[in-house]
Parts: C-alpha cells; sequence; structure tokens
C-alpha cells in the first residue's frame, strides 16, 4: 500500500508532466469520487487527458514520463492515443498505477472539470460531479459493481443544477433507466 505523501507526490508529478505538455486533464474515477467526500480506497488512480493534444505532445509526454521515473510501453501509449483509448503508467516511487484515457467518456467533460483541493495543498482539476456519475453509469454497463456505489454516493452530493444536468446528459447518452435502476437499489447492508 502506498503511503500519502507518495500518493501526493505521484499526483503532482503527474500533473506537472500534463501541465508542461499542455495537455487539458481531470482526474477521475474512484479517485474524483474520493475528492467529493467517498472516503473509499481507490487500488489505480484514472485520468482523462485531451486526445488532439496529447497526440501531438507525445514524444514530450514520453520524455516526461522518463524523466519521472515513471514506467510504461511507448508502444502501447502511442497505440492508445492514437486510437482514443486508456493506456496506463506505473510510479516507481509510489508502485501506484495510473491509467489515462485519452478522450473524454461523456462529450464536453473537459470543459467541465472543476479545481479541486484533493490533498492539502495539492490542486488538480476533477470531473464534475454530473460527468462522474455519468462516467460511472457507462462502466456500470460494461459489468463495474464498484461503479454503482460511487453513483449513489456522488449523487447525495450534487446541487440541483448538477442533478439536472446528470439527467440531461443520462437522456442524451440513453443511460437514464440504468441511472434510476441504481438510485432505486437498496443501500449496500455491512455484515
Amino acid at each position: 500500500m502506498f503511503q500519502l505523501d507518495e500518493f501526493r507526490s505521484c499526483l503532482a508529478r503527474v500533473s506537472e508532466i500534463l501541465r508542461t505538455c499542455r495537455v487539458r486533464y481531470f482526474l477521475t474515477g474512484g479517485a474524483a469520487a474520493i475528492a467529493y467526500g467517498d472516503p473509499d480506497l481507490t487500488g489505480t488512480v484514472h485520468f482523462v487527458v485531451d486526445a488532439d493534444v496529447i497526440q501531438t505532445q507525445l514524444s514530450n509526454f514520453l520524455d516526461q514520463l522518463k524523466q519521472h521515473r515513471f514506467v510504461y510501453d511507448e508502444a502501447s501509449i502511442g497505440h492508445a492515443v492514437v486510437l482514443g483509448q486508456q493506456f496506463q503508467i506505473f510510479d516507481n516511487d509510489s508502485m501506484l498505477k495510473l491509467a489515462l484515457y485519452a478522450g473524454d467518456l461523456v462529450p464536453g467533460s473537459l470543459g467541465r472539470a472543476v479545481e479541486i483541493e484533493i490533498l492539502p495543498g495539492l490542486e488538480m482539476p476533477v470531473a464534475s460531479r454530473p460527468d462522474l456519475v455519468l462516467s460511472k453509469l457507462i462502466w456500470i454497463s460494461k459489468g463495474s459493481h464498484k461503479s454503482r456505489r460511487d453513483v449513489k454516493q456522488v449523487m447525495l452530493r450534487v446541487n440541483r443544477a448538477e442533478t439536472e444536468l446528470v439527467y440531461e446528459l443520462a437522456d442524451q447518452m440513453k443511460l437514464r433507466m440504468l441511472l434510476e435502476e441504481v438510485l432505486a437499489e437498496p443501500d449496500e447492508i455491512d455484515v
């Protein structure tokens, strides 16, 4: 298990790399749910990155990863970036795995990311609550059970405008029935 200081350092270095390469990005997945107050742990830290910019900055991005002691497969990253898919990097210092998605699952989500202090002294762009809910619904449709819990936890914290956007996007993405199904499920029972 990684230490909090190593976690902070890893995220700060990834943020520095992406900013140096002028790649818009945001934190998503379980780490974003944590940033919004869900105390659940996550094994992989997920980012969404601007697919067009990372493609043009790929050489610089790979150089930056090397300088910051990340482990990666150059060919896999190049292939994923061209196809707009996920790729992984591994932080040698914290032993943390990071998954980066070249392109946003929820249309327009890069423009709605919000800057949040995710740890004391560390601010990063994070998926907006509505975009986090929609991305979790996409993962539910692919079989993720944990994402069901995340949707319910995040929806407890949304305001009226965010709720309206969640339903509007869910309608556009044909995920409204799944959203209503998840929200109607009984809460988990800890044994």
